[in-house]
């Protein structure tokens, strides 16, 4: 309540003994009067029998002509009493004769109720904040949020006219309106819907701000697997799940985008269906999920220019189509490089945090700027052989601790899918075993989630996924066949293409005393089939490891890329490429990986030059036993 005066002035003493006129803002209500005390008027209407009185917007009475003083015409400004307010709701006043008098101004004062308290049929009150405006054909639906969950208020001004035009995104709003159901769920028809500002607003933010702070907090699960070394990343990992809980609290939509590989996809599909578990359950509503996260593979291990336009355009087209705000960009087993940076930056001009869960050699000063968080273990000391798989198990566990069951197998098959020579790999291949996976299985798990990959292309295939990895899977029959019919097919066609490159393959002996076979995929593989130029690469080097038992470095070239794999020794590819970039000048260098796997790229007229530079850099390259996958693991089934 604020106080104004009217009348004489005088003492405090003067003043706290005259009697009190309210004046009641314009959205008070019934539950802001009360019986015998007096109120500023308008007269709304003249009939035979007295007059009626407007003392706010939602309240008016009659005071009937045997209790009226003076004559009045409506618009006319009186002073009443509260005389009885009936059973029907209908208001008695009575004019007051009031010489001396103090006028107090009142603030509507409802009573709030919390989303998750909303019940059908009664009229209420919320306070939120705006996450959502979507204008239909016929009403306009706001999703507002509070500290407790989301709600949608419909509000009507005309068909496919925007209501309450000045509400946007993210203001703090007073709803009020009556509870129906939608769909199974509640729903507000707005019958008021009021832009706060100042304090008022200020206080609602922080009111919603404090609640979904506390309702993103993740849960605390224990690992699956006791590892020092994965130690150091938990925190982060929690933090990153703390901010995904909290986008979906706030109704952000997200965009996942990942590596098109075994272990791109153990890491992704466990984080999607984590969310879209959580999305469900925030929203109470099962279709929610199809327009609040949305997975894709990247076409190039490194987010480009393609992507970002493919992904700017849906966002927008969401905004402008669904009142949604820019989505949260998820990156995972990708997104680390120099390379991803121009993405990156047009990014910046626009709304959209982005967070990177990544096991690839990462440039910190080139990206971190960008980012709103960067899990890597790398960036704690540690290297690749945490794959990014292993890492999002976990994170998917934080998010939602229901899922553990389906997972307790899938960062084995990330780590057999990415090479991993991780001293924690016999733990997790053990921890498989137990719940019915034998490392052969989780090897052709990895084999046809590679093949379902290659010719998805860049499509999700969520539910082809999922039946792969047998996460979020209904059918463990449907998993068992599917796995065999494309590990089947997969192992085909590898054989078919090396049979095709064999004769083609050239070795020779390093200075270092490492196996070098190399081979041009654009002369002698099979060109726009199963397996791609990368995938051809590991599977010849395979072979060559375990033809030889001794270190082994394998190049496979096209017109303008290269592809490496080492074994035993420690390449340090990253660095190679940004000598190369330097030192072939005119070369066009770029690219990546890890110390034993990675890319490059380089103008097509200088490939000459580029790998006989680079395979100098090999024959220079030191050997490391502990970078032998003969050390690495017992391929042996217990």
């Amino acid at each position: 309540m604020t106080a104004g005066t009217a009348g004489d002035s005088g003492t405090d003493a003067g003043e706290n003994s005259r009697p009190i006129v309210y004046d009641l803002a314009p959205d008070c209500t019934a539950d802001d009067i009360d019986v015998g005390d007096h109120y500023h008027a308008v007269v709304n209407g003249v009939v035979a029998y007295g007059v009626f009185v407007d003392v706010s917007d939602d309240v008016s009475g009659l005071v009937h002509e045997s209790n009226l003083i003076g004559n009045y015409d409506v618009g006319d400004r009186l002073l009443v009493r509260l005389d009885e307010v009936r059973e029907n709701g209908d208001v008695a006043f009575v004019e007051a004769d009031l010489d001396d008098y103090r006028t107090v101004a009142v603030d509507h004062q409802p009573t709030v109720t919390s989303i998750d308290a909303l019940e059908t049929g009664e009229t209420v009150t919320v306070e939120a904040t705006v996450s959502q405006i979507k204008q239909t054909a016929g009403p306009t639906v706001f999703r507002c949020r509070d500290a407790t969950g989301i709600v949608a208020c419909t509000a009507f001004e005309d068909a496919g006219v925007r209501a309450y035009p000045e509400v946007e995104l993210d203001d703090a709003v007073r709803i009020a309106g009556t509870v129906e159901e939608h769909e199974g769920s509640p729903q507000i028809e707005v019958e008021s819907l009021t832009r706060l500002t100042d304090e008022t607003a200020e206080e609602v933010r922080e009111r919603v701000d404090a609640g979904l702070d506390e309702r993103a907090e993740p849960h605390d699960v224990d690992p699956l697997v006791e590892w020092d070394a994965f130690e150091k990343l938990r925190s982060d990992l929690h933090a990153v799940a703390k901010q995904l809980r909290r986008t979906v609290l706030e109704g952000r939509p997200i965009r996942v985008r990942h590596h098109a590989d075994g272990d791109g996809m153990c890491a992704s599909l466990p984080v999607q269906v984590a969310l879209e578990r959580f999305i469900r359950a925030v929203h109470d509503d099962d279709d929610a999920p199809r327009h609040l996260i949305k997975r894709l593979p990247s076409k190039a291990p490194y987010y480009e220019m393609e992507d970002v336009t493919r992904d700017l355009n849906f966002a927008l087209e969401g905004r402008e189509r669904h009142g949604q705000k820019l989505p949260l960009l998820l990156m995972l087993d990708n997104g680390s490089t120099e390379e991803d940076v121009p993405a990156y930056e047009n990014l910046a001009h626009y709304d959209v945090p982005i967070v990177v869960v990544d096991h690839h050699h990462p440039d910190p000063d080139a990206v971190d700027h960008l980012l709103d968080a960067h899990v890597n273990p790398y960036l704690v000391d540690e290297d690749y052989r945490i794959t990014t798989g292993m890492m999002c198990v976990e994170l998917a566990r934080m998010i939602d601790p229901e899922m553990t069951d389906e997972l307790r197998h899938v960062p084995a098959v990330a780590g057999l899918a990415d090479r991993s020579k991780a001293e924690a790999m016999s733990d997790f291949v053990d921890l498989a075993d137990a719940e019915g996976y034998g490392r052969e299985d989780l090897v052709r798990i990895g084999e046809a989630l590679d093949y379902a990959a290659h010719w998805l292309r860049y499509s999700e295939g969520k539910t082809l996924v999922s039946d792969v990895l047998n996460v979020d899977c209904d059918d463990e029959h449907r998993h068992d066949e599917l796995v065999d019919f494309l590990a089947d097919r997969a192992e085909r066609d590898i054989d078919r293409q090396l049979a095709a490159l064999d004769p083609h393959v050239e070795h020779e002996r390093l200075d270092n005393d490492a196996h070098l076979y190399r081979v041009d995929l654009d002369d002698f593989a099979h060109r726009f089939t199963y397996p791609a130029p990368g995938k051809t690469t590991g599977n010849l080097h395979d072979r060559k490891v375990e033809e030889t038992g001794d270190p082994v470095i394998t190049i496979g070239y096209g017109p303008d890329f290269a592809v490496l794999r080492s074994d035993g020794v420690r390449l340090d590819i990253p660095e190679m490429v940004a000598e190369l970039d330097e030192e072939v000048v005119g070369g066009g260098v770029s690219g990546g990986g890890h110390l034993v796997v990675g890319s490059i790229k380089f103008v097509k007229g200088m490939r000459s030059e580029v790998i006989d530079a680079l395979v100098e850099k090999m024959a220079d390259a030191e050997l490391d036993e502990a970078l032998s996958s003969a050390t690495a693991l017992d391929h042996g089934d217990d």
